[in-house]
């Protein structure tokens, strides 16, 4: 977002073969607000996750962001 530099990115541990990119995010566009809805999705084998099984939400930033071209 140019606004605050980042985006939503929905990573969805799952086969791609059987839910689209598309299908997440019209699902999404149906239920969430526009601020909450995902630009993309990113399909993976499983989460990165502590050792008491809590996702690690750090490590999702790390792994999944790109830069976003911010205002000045």
């Amino acid at each position: 977002d140019v606004e605050w530099g980042e985006e939503v990115r929905a990573v969805v541990v799952g086969r791609s073969d059987l839910v689209t990119e598309d299908q997440i995010i019209k699902f999404c566009r149906e239920k969430l607000a526009g601020y909450k809805r995902p630009r993309s999705v990113v399909f993976v084998g499983e989460l990165p996750r502590n050792v008491m099984g809590k996702v690690l939400k750090r490590d999702l930033r790390e792994e999944f962001s790109y830069p976003v071209e911010t205002r000045d």
